[in-house]
């Protein structure tokens, strides 16, 4: 499953050379993985209130293009691996064509002491694993 947002960049996220600062792409990047994360079911709130997390243990970004103010950018994020614990996304960023930036974000299911924990079974949703086909 290939889960798809959009944004458009805005003023305040660019530096002074005119684009987006590169540290703004984590936060597009998280906001696109919290999309894919509704849309495979998994309640994010729910699983706060139950005491578990979960939490980046690495960010990989490669910076292709650059990206400035107005532009209408597209993500699309997608599993690539999973465990009983943790697992990957990988994360693309458009403008129409262009590749603005590629990235894959490890993430762990923690419990309420932020130790990394086997995902329950109400939250170990089929959408969070990698396409077989």
């Amino acid at each position: 499953m290939i889960c798809e947002c959009s944004l458009t960049v805005r003023t305040y996220e660019c530096d002074s050379y005119g684009h987006v600062n590169n540290a703004n792409y984590l936060n597009y990047l998280e906001f696109a993985r919290y999309q894919l994360l509704k849309a495979v079911g998994f309640d994010y709130p729910k699983v706060i209130k139950a005491g578990y997390g979960v939490y980046v243990a690495k960010v990989v970004i490669e910076y292709k293009k650059s990206a400035i103010a107005e532009d209408e950018l597209l993500i699309k994020s997608w599993p690539i691996k999973k465990g009983a614990v943790s697992g990957i996304i990988a994360q693309r960023i458009l403008r129409g064509e262009d590749i603005i930036a590629e990235a894959e974000v490890t993430w762990a299911f923690v419990d309420s002491k932020g130790i990394p924990t086997k995902i329950p079974p109400e939250w170990d949703m089929p959408g969070l694993k990698p396409d077989s086909a």
